[in-house]
């Protein structure tokens, strides 16, 4: 079940408790309580762990190793997205048309160890009814997506319930950074449909549409800025082109995305 489906659901106050949760996730995404073991720590200031090595692939093969497709109930039309040769490299493609489904890897990094998260991306154009601000406007050319795990004592009831609905245990919290057409640089504001997911939008507008750019955020202070406390575990990594809420099209080029030791 989707957001938008979760949302538009009245069977019942436990279903609806789950279902807000769902939508947290932001287009079902799920993750275990603990994913694999955490990264080992870093022992010098070079040390990174690389989860999108795109780059390393080879043209034309299935999805990226260590990445899974991420698909959505009743949602029929997906983004097709293909490992393609571009200046040189090889990179991660999509192409959206009034689609939605992203590709997602699943993998436990501690933030202390690697609190600095490093991709780049281009978009080839951007949407024009997309708004950060409106679930009818919450498509985007590109975004990364990154999820928090639970510890121990951070399950809430609500929480359990959605895990006795679905199987799965919704992550704790999540953070997209996106590329929005309206809302300037620099905006942070809850997913339209759920206050568990921090939308930052880190481009805006068509300025620099074709060209590719890399971004370094450091993704521990981002978190504490948006949340207001510590990040806990990172659990899973996905990347995204998405315009089936706005019915648009849209191609983008995903680069290698790797955590970065101070």
């Amino acid at each position: 079940m989707t957001p938008r489906q979760c949302v538009a659901s009245s069977a019942g106050a436990l279903r609806r408790a789950a279902c807000s949760l769902w939508a947290a996730i932001a287009f079902g995404l799920l993750a275990p309580v603990h994913a694999q073991a955490p990264a080992p720590a870093a022992k010098d200031a070079t040390a990174v762990v690389e989860v999108g090595r795109f780059s390393a692939e080879r043209e034309g093969a299935g999805p990226p190793a260590g990445w899974k497709p991420l698909t959505f109930r009743n949602i029929e039309r997906h983004t097709r997205y293909a490992l393609v040769r571009d200046g040189g490299t090889i990179v991660l493609r999509a192409d959206a048309e009034a689609s939605a489904s992203g590709l997602v890897r699943e993998q436990t990094i501690d933030l202390k160890a690697f609190p600095i998260i490093e991709w780049r991306w281009r978009a080839g154009n951007v949407l024009s009814k997309a708004d950060v601000k409106t679930k009818a406007g919450d498509d985007y050319p590109v975004r990364l997506y990154i999820t928090f795990a639970h510890d121990a004592n951070s399950i809430s009831l609500t929480d359990r319930a959605a895990r006795a609905i679905y199987g799965q245990l919704p992550p704790r919290a999540a953070i997209n950074y996106i590329w929005d057409t309206r809302s300037p640089v620099g905006t942070t504001v809850p997913n339209a449909y759920t206050d568990r997911v921090r939308m930052i939008v880190v481009e805006s507008g068509s300025a620099r549409t074709g060209e590719w750019i890399t971004y370094r955020r450091n993704l521990a202070e981002d978190f504490r800025k948006a949340f207001g406390y510590e990040a806990p575990l990172v659990s899973g990594i996905a990347v995204m082109t998405d315009t089936d809420n706005t019915g648009e099209q849209a191609t983008a080029w995903f680069g290698d995305i790797r955590f970065v030791a101070p």
